[in-house]
């Protein structure tokens, strides 16, 4: 396995984004673009209209941009494309490690809606069983990271099975049909594949791990305009407080944006948690632990410091 594969990132590129980033700093900017999946704190902002409401007054725009995973959006984000976006915790590790323009903003805990899956009537009972076999994943995502750490806790390594490399559109069908024997997963897929693709939890992410999701911004932005980067963390952490508190009208706004069923919506919002918050010492120490084992494992070309690129406002 090729190590510089995961985000296709040459030195010449991420020297290219660079000056991409710098240029669009430069501008005096009159909107903001916010990467999101189909998931989370960020597609409730985006229906509520959150960011727009707040920023019209100071004569800023609003532009959404979906990705269907976290790796494209770090890879959008290191070239200027994107400004702000939420991912889970593995992309920005593989981010990092080919020096990618990005920055920790804030964090999220995860305490549920992600695991891996295996069909219904499948002789996989344990971790155990998963050696020798098809396990679905996206490269580069939070995915990655929970089936590492499950092979571990079998005793298992990563040559112990087949991974298979696939975005989560393309992995359920896949999972459905049988081309893959288990899928690493976060909802609304989780949920999806629960009710709708015949799926049974082999395990649950957070009894194999503590997880985190993140805030991410380019670097660039983050320097240039800190004070609307730190108005937008507010926003979504203002945003995140009132999802914790109304889960069922989350499941309505996450149904409306996504086009994902209301019922799959609704089990993905009651389990989930939505507290946004800073990077602690806590969370940045789970966070190198996750970039250690990469290391180890020769899936990221070098060692990195987590620490070293996480966003603090130099006006707060």
């Amino acid at each position: 396995m090729k190590r510089r594969e995961f985000l296709n990132l040459s030195l010449g590129s991420v020297a290219a984004a660079a000056l991409s980033g710098r240029a669009q700093a430069q501008a005096d900017a009159k909107e903001i673009r916010i990467g999101y999946q189909k998931n989370g704190v960020l597609v409730i902002t985006r229906q509520r209209e959150a960011l727009e409401n707040h920023f019209r007054p100071q004569g800023i725009s609003v532009k959404w941009v979906e990705f269907s995973s976290g790796p494209p959006m770090m890879e959008a984000m290191n070239v200027g494309s994107v400004d702000y976006g939420a991912v889970g915790d593995s992309p920005p590790i593989f981010a990092q490690a080919v020096g990618a323009a990005i920055v920790y903003a804030a964090a999220q805990p995860i305490i549920n809606g992600s695991g891996i899956l295996v069909p219904q009537n499948s002789t996989i009972s344990s971790i155990a069983d998963l050696k020798g076999k098809r396990v679905g994943f996206t490269k580069g995502s939070s995915a990655h990271n929970v089936v590492i750490q499950t092979l571990e806790k079998a005793g298992l390594t990563y040559d112990d099975i087949t991974p298979v490399y696939l975005t989560p559109p393309d992995a359920g069908p896949a999972f459905a049909n049988g081309g893959i024997d288990a899928w690493a997963i976060w909802d609304p897929y989780f949920a999806i594949a629960e009710t709708r693709q015949n799926g049974r939890i082999l395990v649950k992410t957070r009894d194999i791990t503590k997880t985190n999701s993140f805030y991410i911004a380019n670097r660039d932005f983050a320097k240039t305009r800190g004070q609307v980067l730190q108005q937008i963390v507010d926003v979504t952490t203002a945003t995140a407080a009132w999802a914790q508190a109304h889960p069922d009208e989350v499941a309505q706004s996450l149904a409306a944006v996504t086009g994902v069923p209301l019922d799959i919506q609704t089990i993905a919002a009651r389990r989930a948690g939505f507290a946004v918050g800073p990077v602690t010492a806590d969370i940045i120490a789970t966070q190198q632990g996750v970039a250690d084992r990469f290391f180890k494992l020769g899936l990221i070309p070098r060692q990195i410091a987590v620490r070293d690129i996480v966003w603090r406002n130099p006006q707060t």
